[in-house]
């Protein structure tokens, strides 16, 4: 998948678990794990902004775009 995520990056860079990453942003750890892994087909844009807001960063700091 040409689209990689680096939610576990920008965590690491700010010291920060998924489970204060998911009480902070309200959404489960199961749903955090699988954005986390890459596995996710989607993500919500009110998550993505939520995401950005808890670890102060920005959407291209957790998503990239690697062609095949």
């Amino acid at each position: 998948m040409p689209i990689i995520v680096n939610l576990d990056v920008m965590m690491a860079k700010r010291k920060m678990s998924l489970n204060e990453l998911s009480e902070k942003v309200d959404i489960t750890l199961s749903n955090l794990s699988i954005l986390k892994t890459g596995k996710a087909k989607a993500v919500r844009f009110s998550t993505l902004e939520a995401i950005c807001e808890a670890l102060d960063c920005q959407p291209g700091d957790l998503l990239e775009y690697l062609r095949d």
